[in-house]
């Protein structure tokens, strides 16, 4: 059973930068498609980006795009998500999720598995 846990959120000004990492026990993330999440109080759940099996493909939300990098080691079985130019408007609690497929998509409902999840603030 794959299990994943996310890790690096924090409070950080506008402007700033935080790297979000994803680790995966339990089974080979080479075999997982994986996305991040978000989900701000009051806000319904956005997909963020996400990334194929063999990191060659990526999809990013338009909110993020230039701002936000995904990108994968699957020797060390992690995810990460490099985030610049960090606005107030990405406070929100950050999930990772994989999917036993090759595509990804920011669509939760293929996603079967999820990390509890990593809380971003943006604040001055």
């Amino acid at each position: 059973q794959l299990q994943l846990v996310e890790s690096g959120g924090g409070l950080v000004q506008p402007g700033g930068s935080l790297r979000l990492s994803c680790a995966a026990s339990g089974d080979t993330l080479e075999y997982y498609a994986i996305s991040w999440f978000r989900q701000a109080p009051g806000k319904e759940r956005e997909g963020v980006s996400c990334i194929g099996r063999n990191g060659g493909s990526t999809l990013y939300a338009d909110s993020v795009k230039g701002r936000f990098t995904i990108s994968r080691d699957n020797t060390k079985n992690m995810v990460y998500l490099q985030m610049n130019n960090l606005k107030p408007e990405d406070t929100a609690e950050y999930y990772c999720a994989a999917a036993l497929r090759d595509w990804c998509a920011t669509t939760a409902t293929i996603y079967s598995y999820w990390g509890q999840g990593t809380q971003v603030s943006v604040s001055s």
